[in-house]
């Protein structure tokens, strides 16, 4: 695709990246074939060829507004269309550099910025993420329906983790929502790898991963708390920790990402580079265990929804489907598996009609295979997923938990 870039966007931090992914477009249109929202609605605009086209016409003529942004947010940044471009488009790269640029060109409405300012104040924040979840319980009633939805009625108490006693040490992001939402899933890695001779050194100052700030355009706040995350990681692993293990996959797709995001700052880009290299989601932690010790005794169907950000950031669908099949899962077939199911970390919020509709077009094709229960690998699917009400949705890494508990009483 040949490009003109403006003056105005040559001066962009990003700008040679931005004009290195447009051309590498060949404009083919193989990527609508997977894009869900091209898919549901049916407009150029809202695929990934078409959104590509309005961020060269922006960066090119400076002329965007409300339209243009319109259809940039109502992409769910799943990058099912990377998985199946020919020609390697980084598509997620340019969205999120056309996405900052259009926020300072176009200002939103006052309504889109201070609902955006809060989530991005308190979903980072895992304190006053708790408080205001526990307001949430008791003012369920009187919330509007699309965050009652997000409070969840199913919560598994976190019970004991075990204390680092191990020769081989890991460090965990605990994350932003998910001690809240859904407190007893790092409790339960802790457990699962110490079974298999792996602690967990507890970091619990390190924070949200950045990417809820990065993606809703607040890009330096969210290389801020990336920095943070690395200076407290770093002399944990120069002490012998060898891997920062993520339990959510959409963490784990941002944290990968820091080397890239950071190679031109001199102070961290060594150091983001190491981070990314040795950065691990769980899956790929118990992929190289010997699972048939863990093995668990499958009686339920389950049906696993693998994460956009699993399997296309992260390219770990089919080991994921190969470790849950060592450890015994009973797995029902899921049509259409490569599809968002609408979550896509605020989406669910901003975009809530979209967003419903995609849910539960997951929910019906997780469910044809008659489950009893679904299970999942990333908090925001969970959450979302869980919150309309029909099969129970959980983390995959508590199943493997309680049985081991089962199995040793």
């Amino acid at each position: 695709m040949q490009t003109n870039l403006s003056a105005a966007a040559q001066a962009l931090p990003h700008a040679q990246e931005a004009e290195r992914i447009l051309r590498s477009c060949v404009h083919c249109g193989f990527c609508n074939a997977t894009c869900p929202t091209y898919q549901e609605l049916g407009d150029e605009l809202d695929g990934p060829r078409g959104r590509i086209y309005l961020i060269k016409q922006f960066l090119e003529h400076d002329t965007a507004g409300p339209t243009t942004r319109a259809h940039l947010d109502r992409c769910l940044s799943c990058r099912n269309c990377e998985t199946t471009c020919p020609s390697g488009v980084e598509y997620h790269a340019l969205l999120d550099i056309g996405r900052a640029a259009l926020e300072v060109h176009a200002p939103r409405p006052w309504r889109e910025r201070l609902l955006r300012t809060g989530l991005r104040a308190a979903l980072p924040r895992p304190v006053l993420f708790a408080l205001l979840l526990r307001a949430g319980r008791g003012l369920r009633a009187l919330l509007p329906q699309v965050l009652a939805n997000k409070i969840p009625t199913r919560i598994t108490e976190p019970g004991r983790r075990p204390a680092p006693r191990h020769a081989r040490r890991m460090l965990m992001l605990e994350g932003c929502v998910q001690p809240s939402l859904s407190p007893n899933t790092n409790a339960a890695a802790a457990r699962v790898l110490d079974r298999l001779d792996i602690s967990i050194v507890p970091v619990t100052e390190a924070g949200c991963c950045g990417a809820i700030d990065y993606h809703m355009n607040a890009q330096e706040t969210g290389l801020a708390r990336a920095r943070r995350n690395i200076d407290l990681w770093w002399p944990l692993l120069q002490q012998g920790a060898d891997t920062i293990i993520q339990t959510a996959s959409g963490c784990g797709a941002f944290i990968k990402e820091y080397g890239r995001m950071l190679r031109d700052d001199p102070a961290y880009a060594d150091k983001a580079r190491h981070i990314s290299a040795c950065t691990k989601d769980l899956f790929e932690v118990l992929a190289e265990a010997d699972l048939e010790t863990i093995r668990i005794q499958a009686e339920r169907r389950i049906a696993f929804h693998c994460p956009c950000t699993l399997q296309h950031a992260q390219k770990l669908g089919p080991l994921a489907d190969q470790v849950l099949t060592r450890l015994g899962f009973n797995l029902t077939a899921v049509p259409d598996a490569h599809l968002c199911c609408g979550s896509s970390g605020t989406y669910s919020i901003t975009e809530p009609v979209l967003s419903k509709k995609l849910r539960d077009n997951k929910l019906d094709a997780l469910e044809s295979g008659h489950p009893d229960l679904i299970v999942t690998a990333n908090i925001g699917c969970q959450t979302h997923l869980d919150g309309a009400g029909r099969t129970p949705v959980r983390h995959w890494i508590e199943l493997v938990d309680a049985a081991l508990a089962s199995q040793s009483t």
